[in-house]
C-alpha cells in the first residue's frame, strides 16, 4: 500500500481556504512519515478536472466548506475514479445544507434545535416575525447561512433590532438562511471514525461563542475539556447519538458532530464530514487521548478511500 501515490487536495476557494491549507500541510507531513509518495493540489490554482489521474492512486481530501465539503469536489473523484477520503456526494451535499441534515436527523429521532428558513426572494420584516412566533422560537435567536462552515456567517441576536441587521448583512452574501433559539449549556463534540466514536470533548470559549476565532486562533484561549465533563451514562449517550448521526447521513471515514448538552439534553447542531487536521483541530486532540497518533489517525482515513461512497 505505500508504494500507492497520494494526492492531497487542499485550499480551494472557500472561506475556510487557509484552514484547508493547514490541515493539508498536516496531513502531507504525515503521510509523508508513514511512507507514502505524497504531492499536493490546490483547486484555486487549477481546476480538479485537471489532476492527471495516471499519476494519483488515492487522493486525500483535505479541503473544507464550499466546493469541497458540500458534495462538488467528490463529484469529480468520482468523475475521475479516484479512490478518495471522507464521505461521498450526497452525504457530503446533505451534511453541508444544515436543513437537509436537520430534516434528516428529525426523521431518525435525532434532536436538534427547532427551526425556520428564509429566502432572499421572500425576505420581508413582518415574515421573520410572524414565523419566531409561529414556531415559538425565542430570543437569542441564532441566524446564519444554510451551508458554510466554521461557524462562517454565524450570528447570535439579541433582539429584533439586531436580528433584522444581521439578516441585512447576510442577504447581501448568502441566498438562504436558517433561524433558531441560542442554546445554552456545554459545547460537546464528539468524533467519530470509520462507524466507530473515538471521543467527546468539551469546549469552553472565552468569546461569545465558539466561533471562527475561537476555533482556529490561539489568542483566543477557548478551553479544551478532554474528555468532556460529562456523567459516564451522559458521555456514552453522546458517542450514540454522533454514530446515529453519522450513519443516518451514510458517512464515510471521519465526522466531528457538534451538540450543546442544556438541561441534561443534547442538541445536535450539525455534523461534520471535513473537521480540521490543524494543530488546534479537536478530532486529532480526540485522537491523541485515546492513544492514537496523528499518523495513525490519517493512515486510518487514508486506508478508508474508496468510490461509490
Amino acid at each position: 500500500m505505500k508504494n500507492k501515490k497520494v494526492l492531497v487536495i487542499l485550499g480551494g476557494n472557500s472561506g475556510e481556504r487557509n484552514v484547508s491549507i493547514q490541515t493539508g500541510k498536516a496531513c502531507i507531513k504525515a503521510l509523508k512519515k508513514i511512507g507514502y509518495q505524497v504531492s499536493a493540489f490546490d483547486p484555486k490554482l487549477k481546476p480538479l478536472n485537471l489532476i492527471n489521474k495516471k499519476k494519483v492512486d488515492i487522493i486525500f481530501n483535505a479541503l473544507h466548506g464550499k466546493e469541497g465539503e458540500d458534495g462538488v469536489a467528490q463529484s469529480y473523484f468520482e468523475y475521475l475514479r479516484i479512490p478518495y477520503t471522507h464521505s461521498g456526494i450526497i452525504s457530503s451535499f446533505n451534511a453541508m445544507n444544515k436543513v437537509i441534515s436537520k430534516e434528516i436527523f428529525k426523521k431518525k429521532n435525532i434532536v436538534s434545535p427547532k427551526y425556520f428558513v428564509i429566502k432572499k426572494e421572500s425576505y420581508n420584516k413582518d415574515k421573520v416575525k410572524s414565523l419566531i412566533k409561529k414556531k415559538g422560537i425565542k430570543f437569542p435567536i441564532v441566524v446564519k447561512p444554510i451551508n458554510e462552515g466554521s461557524s462562517l456567517g454565524v450570528k447570535i441576536c439579541k433582539n429584533i433590532v439586531t436580528l433584522k441587521k444581521s439578516i441585512k448583512s447576510l442577504l447581501k452574501r448568502y441566498s438562504e438562511l436558517i433561524f433558531e433559539p441560542f442554546i445554552g449549556g456545554q459545547e460537546v463534540q464528539v468524533a467519530v471514525l470509520n462507524g466507530s466514536p473515538l471521543g467527546a470533548i468539551e469546549l469552553k470559549p472565552k468569546r461569545k461563542f465558539y466561533d471562527y476565532k475561537a476555533k482556529y486562533s490561539k489568542s483566543a484561549k477557548t478551553i479544551h475539556i478532554m474528555p468532556a465533563n460529562l456523567k459516564r451514562s451522559k458521555y456514552n449517550e453522546a458517542l450514540k447519538i454522533a454514530v446515529r448521526a453519522h450513519n443516518a447521513l451514510d458517512c464515510k471515514g471521519i465526522t466531528r458532530s457538534d451538540f450543546k448538552f442544556f438541561k441534561n439534553k443534547f442538541y445536535l447542531l450539525e455534523i461534520n464530514t471535513q473537521p480540521g487536521m490543524t494543530s488546534l483541530s479537536l478530532v486529532p486532540e480526540i485522537a491523541k487521548f485515546k492513544g492514537m497518533s496523528f499518523e495513525k489517525l490519517v493512515l486510518k482515513i487514508l486506508l478508508n478511500a474508496g468510490l461509490n461512497r
